[in-house]
Parts: C-alpha cells; sequence; structure tokens
C-alpha cells in the first residue's frame, strides 16, 4: 500500500510539457510530456509520424525523431535528429522483376555538420551488377555535390518536398531508368 502512495505521490509532483517541433517544421504543438523539472525533459526522444507535423497526408510513409534540447516553464523546444522510412512503406517499394540498391554515406554539409545519408533506390526492370555499381557510385557523387552546397535546414526540406530525389533520379536516368528514389534514412 505504501508503495502505491509513493508512486501516487511522484505523478502528483510532475509537471506536463508542451513539446514543440522546430522552426523547421512550423513550431507546431506535437503532445506533452510529463517530467519532475526542466532537467529531466532535456535529452528526451520523440518519435512523431511526418504527417502529424506538416498536416500533408503524402507524408505519412516518414518518420520524424526530434530530441528535446531545451525546456522553459511548460514549454519544451526540439531539433531534428532523425527522419526516416516507415519499414512497411520500403518493404512495398520493392517488387518482383526489380532491382534494388542500397547506398550508405557519412557526408558533412556546407558548415561542416555530419550527416549520415541513407538511400534505396528501385529500378523498373532488373539490372547487372556494374549498372548497380555506377547507379550507386553516382548517387553517391550528387549526395557528396549537393550536400556541399546546402545547409542541413534546406537539405531537410528538399528531401521533405522530394527535390533532392527527383535530383538524384535525372542524375542516373542515362544508366537505368528508375521506378522510385528515396532517403530511407538521414541521421543528423
Amino acid at each position: 500500500m505504501q508503495a502505491q502512495q509513493k508512486t501516487a505521490e511522484k505523478w502528483k509532483n510532475k509537471q506536463w510539457f508542451n513539446v514543440y517541433a522546430p522552426k523547421l517544421l512550423g513550431e507546431g504543438s506535437i503532445g506533452e510530456v510529463p517530467a519532475a523539472d526542466d532537467n529531466a525533459v532535456v535529452g528526451r526522444v520523440i518519435s512523431v509520424n511526418l504527417s502529424w507535423i506538416t498536416q500533408n497526408p503524402q507524408h505519412s510513409f516518414m518518420s520524424i525523431v526530434l530530441k528535446i534540447n531545451e525546456a522553459n516553464g511548460n514549454v519544451a523546444h526540439t531539433v531534428i535528429k532523425r527522419l526516416e522510412l516507415v519499414n512497411s512503406y520500403v518493404h512495398s517499394l520493392t517488387r518482383k522483376y526489380s532491382s534494388v540498391i542500397y547506398t550508405v554515406d557519412r557526408l558533412a554539409d556546407k558548415n561542416g555538420k555530419g550527416i549520415v545519408l541513407k538511400l534505396i533506390a528501385i529500378t523498373r526492370g532488373r539490372i547487372t551488377t556494374p549498372k548497380k555499381k555506377a547507379i550507386r557510385k553516382e548517387l553517391q557523387t550528387y549526395a557528396k555535390e549537393y550536400l556541399s552546397k546546402a545547409d542541413t535546414d534546406s537539405f531537410i526540406n528538399d528531401i521533405i518536398a522530394g527535390n533532392f530525389q527527383s535530383g538524384g533520379m535525372n542524375r542516373v536516368k542515362n544508366i537505368a531508368q528508375l521506378s522510385r528514389l528515396e532517403v530511407r534514412k538521414v541521421e543528423f
């Protein structure tokens, strides 16, 4: 009985913090998090479907991981830690008689901030291994050039809008026709 009272007292002492998205995503409210004080909230990680933040159903296949970096009063602000595709969507992309190409790159933006970029490219038909290697090399070159000119915020906007993916598809269309090019995961 005493253990239940101690637990109830702990919950009574906690306050609820409103969690807000970063400025890049419009600083909308994501939800609430309980904590004893401001310091207990900082560092927590929250995973949210991107369509909840952008109010766009086309983004429902993307998940965004936010990290709370600042808490003042009952307000907690976040930064983007990771942006990734939902696994069920990735599995739905692969089809019979098509080839799948994965790339994993450790890059830096124009400000020197480290980024891990994981791409997935799906071709319209099966292709040979030399063509897969050529596509992988071209996508890695494209990503490196793109990030050398862009900062993190503009890169995230371009991924969400699909500009980065369409540019990559245009770069490799002479090697083989892609049905999809998606950013599987971006880690900051």
